[in-house]
């Protein structure tokens, strides 16, 4: 799939908006119902049902790795140059960051040399080059693929973090920053966080739109990023 004019699990589920009490649905609203679908199944996929499972080797998890840090890479110097942006702004966390946690993850998991050894799969790249336009011409947009990977990371991840710790027989505080936001009570309160600045985005609607047209595409490159993986690092199970 080319894109024309990016651990998701549990986070984006259990908010309720203003569309159940028969008024115009929120942006978060939007934004559950209309991609309910899709990260059902994302979750779904062969590569995360062996993620999911405690089946996964570690050079595949290496090469989810990587194609996240190079998403990464690319949104969170973009939601930092556009931080005073009213639809940007309420979202902007630092402790959110996760380019740095997961260049420490792979150092652990594989070690010096990462970066060669596991390719940009082609919907990575597609992501990537996606997620530049939008820095460029439409930063507003941006907001969706904070909602996709900030909210499923705070949530979905924190159960991705003890099955990798367990089936890869990691040390604690070893090989899974990604997944880690503090204490349990600080993930929850950052989580809670987000959800507010969620709640306090108030686009028109033509831009609420844009954004969960934007949180769909990100979804299904995704979605092709996992099936990518599957089909060219991981082996018969």
């Amino acid at each position: 799939m080319r894109v024309g004019p990016l651990p998701m699990i549990e986070g984006l589920r259990g908010h309720v908006g203003h569309g159940e009490s028969g008024l115009k649905p929120s942006l978060s609203e939007s934004l559950r119902t209309e991609t309910r679908e899709l990260h059902t199944l994302a979750e779904r996929s062969a590569f995360m049902g062996v993620l999911l499972r405690g089946r996964m080797e570690r050079p595949p998890y290496c090469a989810m790795l990587r194609n996240l840090i190079a998403i990464y890479a690319v949104l969170e110097p973009a939601l930092d140059r556009h931080a005073s942006d009213p639809l940007l702004s309420p979202l902007s966390f630092s402790q959110l960051r996760r380019e740095g946690p997961l260049q420490a993850d792979l150092d652990t998991l594989h070690g010096t040399g990462w970066l060669d050894a596991y390719a940009m799969q082609p919907a990575t790249v597609d992501y990537v080059a996606r997620l530049r336009t939008l820095d460029a011409v439409q930063p507003e947009l941006l907001a969706a693929h904070s909602y996709v990977r900030y909210l499923g990371d705070l949530s979905g991840g924190q159960m991705l973090r003890r099955i990798v710790r367990q089936s890869m027989a990691l040390p604690p505080g070893r090989g899974t920053a990604f997944y880690e936001f503090g204490t349990s009570e600080e993930t929850v309160q950052l989580k809670q966080a987000f959800r507010e600045g969620l709640e306090k985005l108030q686009p028109d609607e033509a831009t609420t739109r844009a954004i969960v047209a934007e949180a769909r595409l990100a979804f299904e490159l995704h979605m092709q990023l996992f099936e990518e993986l599957a089909s060219d690092v991981l082996v018969a199970f």
